[in-house]
């Protein structure tokens, strides 16, 4: 019987390639259909290089849908674009599990079960929004479970929870999945049509922001 990683893994590489495969880099976007136009241009964390951000939350389908598409995308970004995750807390579900991704990223559990998250509430419905159902989870998972609730309920993830909101609020996101480029562009599965199109879309804008910086 496969573990949950390698049945996780598997199944995420299956997508990938059929994301890889039918992918077609979008040639032309227009401003006000396929993305917005951010007047005044949002403040980045790094300017250093090309800031995307990523929009989502767990309880979102959609979203879960996008990350093969984000894996490729990534796969040919370049070394001059850094890729930021934030969780909404918008929905029905959207602060339990914003509290739950920055309390695995402070106990460096991110990268292992990220998209485990994803895959064990939206197809084994384990309701890891709640916390007894996620504890139990995380055990299963070889995370101490104590452990991880004090995290998850500690004044500095709380505290990044409502940055991460105030962010929300100041790009005026207003649904998941979503992308934001260079503090200049917002795009959305919904503006762009898909999430295929969306990553083709956060590609292009990615493209006028290379060629933004290199004006004189």
């Amino acid at each position: 019987m496969k573990t949950l990683a390698a049945r996780v893994a598997c199944a995420f590489l299956v997508l990938a390639a059929c994301a890889a495969a039918h992918a077609q880099p979008a040639s032309s976007a227009v401003a006000g259909r396929e993305y917005l136009v951010l007047e005044p241009r949002r403040a980045v964390a790094n300017g250093e290089r090309i800031e995307v951000i990523e929009f989502f939350t767990y309880g979102c389908a959609v979203c879960y849908e996008s990350q093969p598409h984000i894996a490729r995308w990534l796969g040919i970004a370049g070394s001059d674009v850094v890729l930021r995750s934030v969780p909404a807390t918008t929905g029905e579900y959207g602060e339990s599990f914003a509290l739950t991704y920055y309390a695995l990223e402070s106990t460096g559990q991110l990268a292992r079960l990220h998209l485990a998250v994803y895959d064990n509430h939206h197809f084994d419905d384990q309701r890891l929004h709640q916390e007894k159902n996620l504890l139990d989870w995380l055990a299963r998972n070889g995370v101490d479970p104590e452990r991880f609730r004090e995290v998850r309920n500690s004044a500095d993830v709380r505290a990044r929870v409502t940055a991460g909101q105030k962010l929300i609020e100041t790009y005026g996101v207003r649904g998941v999945p979503a992308f934001a480029v260079d503090g200049r562009y917002l795009t959305s599965a919904r503006l762009a049509g898909g999430v295929r199109e969306m990553m083709n879309v956060v590609e292009y804008l990615v493209g006028r922001a290379r060629a933004e910086r290199r004006k004189p």
